[in-house]
């Protein structure tokens, strides 16, 4: 036990000089060696004899040492257990927290008792062994008595315990014996052994009753039966591994159990398997259903708003509230037993300064002294053993306060999740549509707001502590001091509203940031998603300088958030400085007479520094507080928006309750959907609805009658007097042009839109579980949005969508999809990956994903919105005749068909016509050609086909797959690669799996210094020598300002001790020089804390914007292939988070590691200047902490990283859900996305609680450490200065920093930990600012390229041989084409045969290895790129529009004139919707173009194209997504507007390109035929005649 030796020494520097004993040696004995000594009289009876009875108080103690000790050590208890579950675990006795804390205190005073003795027995003249000998046996005892009740209870073992019945029983009645006995002889309270005495016997009663309630529960002995006992349901599960609720209590206060945890992270990474899960009283689930209950509660209470913001405060405190009761109790009792630290130091110096002299005490009984509790305080070594005390339970409350807060924080986060989650699924489909609230918005919600609320329920205890530690700490200050304290603590009051204006501001700033950010990222995403269209259009400076002028707005707004930081920093530096200078300035000199020595002045040093910590913590719960508020107001808003109908709600509720009344994790595979809403229950027994017939049940599968839809409540009806009956099991389509509410009457049908009026009425009738009965409801219906919506998930898992896998069905749907060839392509076939909305697919193999989805289903009922628009005719042509015909309608199943393609209308058994939001007819294609004759006549003009099998060219097929597949294999591989930059950039090859798995071991453990080193040499040579200098100076003038102080007070006592003058004149100390210097010292002191943190805000602002240009830079140059490879969110990463981290952390960061470490070190050297003894102790702990920073910065780093990475999923999934909302309530998927998200849930909070733990660990451990200094740094400067080699005024130096090691030393770890996170952004940023640009520079200079090239439009391709990457085969082999001016070409071919190709070609997107391109007589090579792409126009397939106005999209570099723009939208058929817009052209279009149908989108790059008016204009598969009677007006428009032009068409549809000039038919990269169309269809065998013949 520490500081059990140090009384010896006390005892005999404590003591007067006495006289010499009789014999040479001083002998030891058990009851002391002088003559007559009372200790062996026996006259009154052997009780009465103290010697005796304390030798009687060794008896239990020994007796429990014999017998434990032989149990402990063959291990008996711990073999003999039956279940072996987490045994260091296992909680099972009753009064287990109670007989931890009171054994806990037992030892304390037992540590005093031993203590007590040792001072006491310094008096007399020989050694009484008696007066700390069985203390120090108790002692033993009772850490035994724990170490074997621990060994007891993870065995199970109970009957074991009744050695500890007989100890405790023993141990009390020896104890009240000498307590009585105490008594007996007038031995009262003033005396502190007697004190300590009845303290003993109260907790050994206490101990013995706490074994006789475990034997009552329990019944091991004295009863029949025992009672078994079960592990917690926690631990019989094997998966959880977050072991804090169930250990011991010691090992909840110091994470001993988190060792193993800690060990093994630094042998392998940390995964989601490493950690477990999570225990059940911490599941979302579980808190979810606390806080639903919370606010049942509150609306019993007759609340006015249930949904408001007092309600939500109200339930949060009902449901959250007791742990933080438990917390703040924490954190009183750490603050109070805080202030221990500057009353030890005052005591320790003040009797230093006396020489450690006590007097002699006057009470002598039984012959040995007894001592008062005021003497064994007076001494110097007890005191330092008492705040080595103080300090480990200081920091443990403090931790344990810490860790209660963050829990709490974390349980509800994962509940107001949760409650989010589920309102989600109940929203109302108008508030997204309509942009009332955005799926951005939502995800602010969960992932601001609930963090806002966690931190605010982490910062709360301190409210309650803050008050308390301020009252406290003025109050000592004025115990020290007198009224200079309220002046010193007056300066510290004032200061605090400029600290909170200060942070005001600083929160500010740090808002117009975000939401600066938050426009460069919308931007910088925009243009991500938009390169390709931006390159071909050579666009990327306007863009570029679009992004740049939001960054300088960043900047500016960062400047000042860098700014009010550096004040902040310099503020909390400053402050205690000031305070100080103030206070001892006015305490030297109004106050002359005053105490000013170097315990006055070293204790309100330090009390000062405790006293800035709450009014620094005042602005951070302050803003914290506000945040909270205005989170809960955001929470309060969203609860109470408008929610889709009675139907969903009552159908998820049920499923809900089933699912909280189990706490398990897996998704539940079987779902009960079959339970009556309430709307159907109450319409059930009504006459219209009772007698249905079977055959008129089968007539009809939904009907609506005189239904007006629309989607918001005040908005005019999109869909009016709809009339319709959709045929049970057969095909049933709905045509009619874009825009006129095809895709609306569907989600009207399927009830996602608000019913103004009107009914709609399912035919489905669906035994119920329970009942047995018909119920009618709308059963689950397999919906494809025409926005096909895809799972973050395998391609496997996106077409089951949470069904039974059943092989034959899923290979004919994939065949029925076509989709065999790009699962081929996929670098893990349909195991593969899709990325955030398919981001790594095409928008045609989206669109085929999502229908086989809806194919796969079982359900009766299938809806498909537009599933052709993004395939190709003979993928349309295989998908309908394999997949909608044969699969579903030969199934006998109602299928809803909304589509384009008019062909396929003879295949239909009703069709549906739509027109401006109404019916236009309705009918069999055989009725509209009866009633409707010129809408069929208009319908046959645009399908002018034939049902035909398509003819298979099995062998262009094969080739064009195989083609794919080495292109993706290379595209996924390189992707592969650049997902893996998280490894450094020099690690090592892998070579032997053991060689590397260490290398990567030792990679993990080593900090990033090439970053840092990069973020450093980024600041320049003038900030990087004024950063380092500045903050060496700081750190030695503080210390130079301390060593004066010391000086200064030393010199006031020794003045007034040397002299020993009549008058009080010449007694006076002259503090004016001693002043005048300290006040220069603290002046330099302040100043320079301005410099340094100015110094590192401004490297941090001069970093980020240098790192920043160049990154974006390099990206907008990069080639297209690099786009191709990288995952666009992992560019995005780069400009989001890890941007977000340069900018604003790694300042911060890098400020507070440079403090925490110069301020240990300083404190360091200050300890071993003073006691140079002090080096010894030093080693052994620089070891430890080595070792365990080591240790700490690996687990936290892995921890951190999976914080943020199961934070990603969760995320994700709230946007993918809010994304596909209107999928997932028509396959009605509501319980099974909901269980998918308590585990996102739990993974986070499990991944979140172990950082938490993980901190704690580390904070305990460094905080003992800083302990154990103080400790040894006060015993040897005690020890010191005893010996008259330290003045009293270095010994409070030397304590006063020690102190300030204890609170430093985590920091310092921390924060490199934190650095060494943080670094990882610039290690990230360097990966990609080391991208090669494009070739832009060019051969010919602007002069000598003509103004107007290319006026004539002629191409000349010569031996053209094309790829995408120099690793790749050729995708266009030795092309060679002549197309005069003004020619109108047509290119078409198989999926694969090089199209797109051809068309990049013409803008060097692609490499252009061998041949070359000749437009009006100059080889595109020898242009710039900027130049060649500025002068030609293109479309493209996926129509990209940009957020902003219509004039933007059209004409962004602002060349054309309002006629112009309308001639342009006149043109692509757009003007009348134009017209009908807010603003006209500059009327807003959403991120996207999310406010246009698809078709329109398309429409506007048409117009787009058209603007440009360059002579050569390529359309590549431009009008997919456009209906057949746009697009042949379009087509005539291009033949017209553009007769002058050279037009390049890439045909999807063949029948566009049979009026053009030539066509081009292509194969494998090569030309296969090039002639006009009409000589083509001429010739047999004509591969072109082949494609038109099938496309008829």
């Amino acid at each position: 036990m520490p500081g059990l030796l140090l009384f010896a020494a006390a005892a005999s520097s404590s003591s007067p000089p006495r006289p010499a004993p009789q014999s040479p040696t001083m002998t030891l004995a058990f009851c002391g060696t002088e003559n007559n000594s009372a200790a062996y009289k026996v006259n009154h009876g052997v009780l009465n004899n103290g010697c005796f009875v304390d030798a009687l108080n060794v008896v239990p103690h020994v007796f429990l040492l014999f017998i434990t000790f032989p149990i402990l050590f063959i291990g008996w208890g711990s073999q003999s257990s039956k279940v072996h579950i987490h045994h260091s675990t296992w909680l099972h006795f009753p009064g287990h927290n109670l007989r931890w804390i009171l054994t806990f205190i037992l030892l304390f005073v037992l540590v005093c008792e031993i203590a007590e003795g040792i001072v006491s027995d310094g008096f007399s003249d020989s050694r009484h062994l008696h007066l700390y000998m069985p203390p120090g046996m108790a002692f033993l005892a009772a850490i035994t008595s724990i170490v074997y009740y621990h060994n007891i209870e993870t065995s199970n073992f109970p009957k074991l315990l009744i050695a500890l019945l007989f100890y405790w029983t023993l141990a009390f009645i020896t104890k009240t014996i000498k307590f009585v006995k105490f008594c007996d002889n007038k031995i009262g309270p003033p005396q502190l052994r007697f004190c300590l005495t009845g303290l003993l016997v109260l907790l050994y009663g206490m101990l013995l009753l706490v074994e006789i309630n475990v034997i009552r529960v329990r019944r091991y002995v004295f009863f029949k039966k025992p009672k078994e006992v079960k592990p917690p349901e926690d631990l019989q599960d094997l998966g959880v591994r977050f072991l804090q609720p169930f250990v011991n209590l010691l090992s909840k206060g110091t994470y001993w159990w988190m060792n193993t945890f800690i060990r093994t992270a630094h042998k392998k990474p940390i995964d989601l398997k490493a950690i477990g899960k999570l225990p059940i009283a911490m599941r979302a689930l579980t808190n979810y259903m606390l806080l639903n209950e919370a606010f049942k509660t509150q609306k019993n209470t007759d609340t006015p708003n249930p949904q408001g913001s007092k309600s939500i405060w109200c339930a949060l405190c009902h449901a959250f509230g007791r742990p933080l009761v438990l917390s703040s109790t924490f954190r009183i009792l750490a603050d109070v037993l805080g202030f221990a630290g500057p009353l030890c130091v005052s005591g320790i110096v003040h009797h230093v300064g006396k020489g450690n002299i006590t007097f002699r005490p006057r009470t002598k009984i039984l012959g040995v002294f007894f001592i008062s509790s005021q003497e064994f305080l007076a001494n110097a070594y007890v005191l330092a053993v008492l705040l080595f005390f103080a300090l480990l339970l200081q920091r443990t409350f403090l931790q344990a306060s810490y860790y209660v807060a963050i829990e709490t924080g974390i349980n509800l986060r994962g509940a107001i999740q949760t409650k989010i989650y589920n309102k989600i699924m109940r929203l109302s489909t108008s508030n997204m549509s309509m942009g009332e609230m955005t799926s951005g918005q939502i995800c602010n919600l969960v992932a601001i707001d609930t963090n806002q609320l966690m931190w605010f329920f982490f910062l709360c205890p301190n409210l309650w502590a803050m008050p308390v530690q301020i009252i406290v700490g003025v109050l000592l200050l004025y115990y020290l001091l007198g009224i200079s304290a309220l002046i010193g603590a007056a300066v510290i009051i004032v200061l605090a509203p400029v600290q909170y204006f200060v942070a005001t501001k600083l929160s500010q700033a740090q808002r117009s940031t975000l939401e600066y950010s938050n426009e460069r990222l919308k931007k910088t995403n925009e243009l991500l998603r938009g390169i390709k269209l931006l390159k071909l259009y050579a666009w990327e400076h306007i863009f570029h300088s679009s992004v740049e002028e939001t960054r300088q707005k960043e900047m500016t707004s960062l400047r000042a958030f860098a700014l009010y930081t550096s004040i902040s920093i310099f503020m909390n530096a400053a402050i205690p400085i000031a305070a100080v200078l103030i206070t001892f300035i006015v305490h030297a000199h109004v106050f002359k007479n005053a105490d000013f020595s170097p315990s006055v002045a070293f204790a309100s040093l330090s009390l000062f520094h405790i006293l800035v910590t709450p009014l620094f913590l005042l602005s951070s719960v302050v803003r914290s507080t506000v945040k909270a508020l205005v989170s809960v107001q955001k929470l309060s808003e969203f609860l109470s928006s408008e929610e889709i109908g009675e139907e969903h709600d009552k159908c998820s509720e049920p499923r809900c309750k089933d699912n909280h009344s189990k706490y398990q994790a897996v998704p539940l595979k079987v779902v009960n959907r079959k339970r009556p809403t309430r709307e159907d229950w109450n319409n059930y027994n009504s006459p219209i609805r009772r007698p249905v017939k079977v055959t008129e049940a089968e007539d009809y599968c939904v009907k609506v009658t005189n239904g007006f839809f629309t989607w918001t409540p005040e908005g005019a009806s999109t869909l009016s007097s709809i009339d319709i009956r959709i045929p049970q099991g057969q095909l049933t389509m709905i045509v009619g042009q874009v825009g006129c509410g095809k895709s609306s009457l569907l989600l009207g049908i399927l009830g996602e839109m608000q019913k103004v009026s009107g009914n709609v009425t399912w035919n489905s009738n669906i035994p119920d579980n329970e009942t047995g009965e018909d119920s009618r409801k709308r059963g689950s219906v397999a919906y494809a949005s025409q926005k096909p919506w895809l799972l973050n998930a395998t391609v496997e898992e996106n077409i089951t969508f949470e069904s039974p896998f059943n092989k034959q069905r899923y290979n004919a749907v994939i065949d029925a999809c076509s989709l065999q060839p790009d699962i081929d392509i996929l670098p893990h076939g349909d195991q593969t990956q899709i990325g955030e909305r398919g981001i790594n697919l095409s928008g045609g193999q989206r669109q085929r994903i999502s229908v086989a989805r809806a194919l796969y289903q079982q359900t009766n009922v299938v809806f498909l919105d537009d599933p052709f628009s993004a395939l190709d005719i003979h993928l349309s042509d295989h998908l309908m005749q394999e997949g909608i015909l044969n699969m579903l309608r030969d199934d006998k199943r109602t299928v809803v068909l909304v589509t384009h393609k008019l062909q396929y209308l003879p295949h239909a058994d009703w069709i549906i016509a739509m027109k401006d939001g109404t019916i236009q007819r309705e009918g069999t294609l055989k009725d509209i050609q009866k009633s409707e004759t010129e809408l069929f006549e208009h319908w046959k003009t645009l399908m002018n086909r034939q049902d035909q099998e398509l003819e298979k060219e099995s062998l262009i097929e094969r080739k064009a797959v195989l083609d794919r597949k080495t292109l993706q294999s290379t595209v996924y591989s390189r992707e592969a690669l650049l997902q893996d930059d998280e490894e450094d950039e020099d690690e090592t090859p892998e070579s032997d799996d053991e060689d590397n798995l260490s290398s990567v071991f030792h990679q993990r453990a080593k900090m990033p210094w090439r970053a840092c080193g990069k973020y450093l040499s980024s600041a320049g040579f003038l900030l990087l020598p004024l950063l380092v200098l500045s903050q060496l100076l700081k750190h030695s003038v503080m210390v130079s300002t301390d060593f004066w102080l010391a000086h200064w007070t030393w010199s006031a006592i020794a003045f007034r001790g040397a002299k020993n003058c009549s008058y009080e004149q010449e007694c006076r100390f002259d503090h004016s020089y001693y002043s005048k210097i300290f006040t220069i010292l603290c002046g330099l002191g302040i100043i320079l804390c301005l410099i340094t943190s100015i110094a590192v805000e401004w490297t941090g602002l001069k970093v980020a914007k240098k790192l920043h240009c160049l990154l974006l830079n390099k990206i907008i140059l990069a080639p297209m292939r690099f786009f191709e490879t990288t995952p666009l969110g992992s560019i995005l990463n780069r400009f989001s988070a890890d941007c977000n981290t340069i900018d604003q952390h790694i300042p911060a960061t890098l400020e507070c590691l440079s403090r925490s470490t110069l301020l240990c070190l300083s404190a360091l050297a200050v300890i071993s200047y003073v006691t140079p003894m002090f080096l010894i102790a030093l080693v052994p702990l620089a070891v430890i902490c080595y070792f365990i920073q080591k240790y700490f910065r690996v687990a936290s780093r892995d921890l951190q990283q999976l914080d943020d990475s199961t934070q990603l999923p969760l995320l994700s999934h709230f946007s993918e859900t809010v994304e596909g909302l209107t999928t997932i309530r028509a396959f009605r998927y509501e319980s099974r996305f909901k269980q998918k998200l308590l585990e996102y849930t739990d993974a986070n909070n499990i991944a979140s609680l172990f950082l938490t733990a993980a901190n704690r660990w580390l904070e305990v451990r460094m905080e003992y450490i800083g302990a154990c200094v103080v400790l040894i740094a006060a015993v040897t400067s005690i020890t010191d200065s005893l010996s008259h080699k330290l003045s009293s005024g270095l010994v409070g130096l030397g304590l006063t920093y020690a102190l300030m090691v204890s609170n430093y030393l985590n920091w310092m770890v921390r924060n490199l930990a934190d650095m060494e996170l943080q670094l990882g952004a610039v290690k990230r940023f360097n990966s990609l600012i080391k991208t090669e640009a494009e070739k832009y520079e060019g051969l010919l200079s602007p002069a000598q390229i003509p103004q107007n090239w290319p006026d004539q439009g002629e191409i000349q391709i010569q031996n053209l041989c094309v790829r995408y990457d120099s690793t790749l085969k050729p995708v266009l082999k030795h092309v060679n084409a002549h197309i005069s001016p003004g020619q109108k070409i047509g290119i078409c071919g198989r999926t694969g045969s090089g199209k797109s190709s051809f068309s990049l070609a013409f803008f060097r997107m692609v490499d252009t290895f061998e041949g070359r391109i000749i437009i009006d007589g100059i080889d595109i090579a020898k242009l710039p790129l900027q130049t060649l792409r500025s002068r030609l126009s293109i479309i493209l397939q996926d129509p990209i529009l940009f957020s902003g106005t219509i004039r933007f999209n059209l004409d962004p570099e602002k060349k054309c004139s309002d006629s112009m723009l309308w001639e342009a939208l006149e043109i692509a058929q757009l003007k009348h919707v134009v017209k009908a817009l807010p603003g006209g052209l500059d009327a807003s279009i959403t991120e996207g173009g999310e406010n246009f149908s698809q078709g329109q989108r398309q429409l506007f790059c048409l117009a787009r194209a058209f603007v440009r008016k360059t002579s050569i204009f390529i359309m590549d598969e431009a009008t997919a997504s456009i209906d057949m009677a746009t697009e042949n007006i379009l087509q005539k428009v291009v033949m017209t507007a553009f007769a002058d032009r050279t037009v390049v068409t890439i045909a999807h549809r063949v029948h566009t390109i049979l009026n053009a000039d030539m066509v081009i038919v292509m194969k494998r990269g090569v030309i296969l035929e090039y002639d006009k169309p009409e000589i083509l269809l001429e010739q047999e065998g004509s591969v072109f005649a082949s494609f038109v013949q099938a496309d008829k």
